[in-house]
């Protein structure tokens, strides 16, 4: 049995995400909740957020037992890009790229 939950655009670029990400990849629900908590990334409290999410769909879903759970899939995917502009010298403009991500947790249990 497993359970899912995403968060989509999130204000960060999936680079940044992946790094974190792949830290939790394949780790028990709880040691993937501690390790989140005490990162200093940003990415580390977006990704905890989705992570306790599927936990709770597991549980209230799906009956699962809460110390059983893995995270089985994590991932990072590209999301709408915003396109700003920052004025530069001599009248140009440069185009500024604000990323976003779309970030999909599964939790499972067993390996």
């Amino acid at each position: 049995m497993e359970a899912k939950a995403i968060l989509r655009t999130a204000r960060i670029s999936p680079q940044k995400a992946r790094l974190v990400a792949d830290q939790v990849r394949g780790l028990s629900a709880a040691r993937a909740l501690d390790l989140l908590k005490f990162s200093d990334k940003k990415a580390a409290h977006m990704i905890y957020k989705v992570v306790y999410s599927a936990t709770s769909n597991a549980e209230n879903n799906l009956g699962a037992d809460v110390d059983e759970l893995r995270v089985k899939a994590i991932m990072v995917d590209e999301g709408p890009t915003l396109k700003r502009f920052m004025a530069r010298a001599k009248g140009r403009g440069t185009r500024i790229l604000k990323r976003t991500s779309h970030i999909t947790v599964v939790v499972g249990e067993g390996k």
